[in-house]
């Protein structure tokens, strides 16, 4: 799988919501036109913010390489993404948030992934860059998933996964014909929903739909993803992880806890443990945040797990849902 079929045609999909990450989502596009393989196009999805929408209409009216859309469904990162892919013409279709820049050979690394005919997905590498200048010491990189980056305990090279991360993803246009599209009602909207796991409930639906289908990861993919100050703080970290665990909860109830929680569990008895023992170490070592980063990692996992309870209870009494449509993609060629 070295090679890279250069007439691979890639659309990229970057959905955006407020005005306020108006330069993060300039960098994105220009990030976006620097490819070393070529993207097929842009599409910029605006969801439900009709000022924005006339904004980057107006930015880029001189770009046939660059189209603005707006949400079809309803208000969520989930429905704007269904309408790019339906809107988009590549034979793949990457995803970039609205807040990250991608490296030169982000795409070409996703081609290569795509070399093998049984490739199905391939995601990449998301780094943090934090509003502050750097990492909080009390911060455990095995919880960067809360900030929407790659965590450690994935593991290394180019490798196969159970579910991509969807800030940073790609699919070939036959998965979503075979499996349908992102499930609304469990993906973000906006800043006031912090939850997530809309790309795991459709891996994981995609390789029920295509028991031979290959989901790889590749860390050479790599964006860059913009952390603001606000979620620097222990009050989001703890928001966010309860929020997972309410998303997990939805995703066990649809496709079944085997699946839905496959990879927790290794992540949950192998590199949390690992890594409050690290925590501890560098407290008695007097290193800087050792005992924080510990006790973030006891209090994730407590979250979290508080989330899950509660999320399970909802999804029994049917109080929560979510719903998946198939996505009709236009005439592409």
């Amino acid at each position: 799988m070295s090679g890279t079929d250069a007439s691979l045609t890639i659309s990229v999909v970057i959905c955006v919501y407020t005005e306020d990450r108006w330069d993060d989502i300039l960098a994105a596009v220009a990030s976006v036109r620097a490819q070393s393989h070529p993207a097929r196009e842009t599409l910029l999805v605006v969801d439900h913010n009709e000022a924005l929408r006339e904004r980057l209409l107006k930015e880029y009216e001189e770009r046939q390489d660059v189209r603005v859309l707006a949400n079809a469904g309803p208000r969520g990162l989930s429905a704007g993404r269904n309408t790019g892919i339906a809107a988009s013409r590549g034979e793949v279709i990457a995803f970039l948030d609205d807040d990250a820049v991608a490296e030169r050979d982000w795409l070409r690394h996703f081609a290569e992934g795509y070399a093998d005919p049984a490739v199905v997905a391939v995601g990449g590498r998301t780094v943090p860059i934090w509003a502050s200048g750097r990492r909080p010491v009390w911060f455990p990189e095995e919880f960067d998933w809360v900030v929407g980056c790659t965590y450690r305990g994935l593991p290394p090279g180019r490798v196969r996964v159970r579910n991509v991360l969807g800030g940073n993803a790609s699919f070939r246009r036959e998965a979503f014909e075979a499996a349908g599209g992102f499930a609304t009602g469990i993906g973000r909207d906006g800043d006031k929903r912090p939850l997530g796991c809309e790309e795991t409930e459709l891996c994981i639906r995609l390789s029920r739909a295509r028991p031979d289908a290959v989901l790889l990861i590749d860390d050479r993919a790599v964006i860059h993803h913009r952390v603001p100050e606000a979620r620097e703080h222990f009050a989001y970290f703890r928001t966010r992880t309860y929020a997972e665990g309410l998303s997990k909860a939805l995703v066990a109830r649809s496709v079944g806890a085997d699946k839905g929680l496959e990879s927790e569990r290794h992540y949950a008895t192998r590199v949390l443990p690992a890594g409050v023992v690290r925590g501890l170490l560098d407290a008695v070592l007097a290193r800087p945040g050792g005992a924080g980063r510990a006790g973030a990692i006891v209090a994730g996992v407590l979250t979290a797990a508080g989330g899950y309870v509660v999320g399970s209870v909802r999804a029994r009494r049917g109080g929560d849902s979510f719903s998946v449509a198939p996505v009709e993609g236009r005439a592409h060629g």
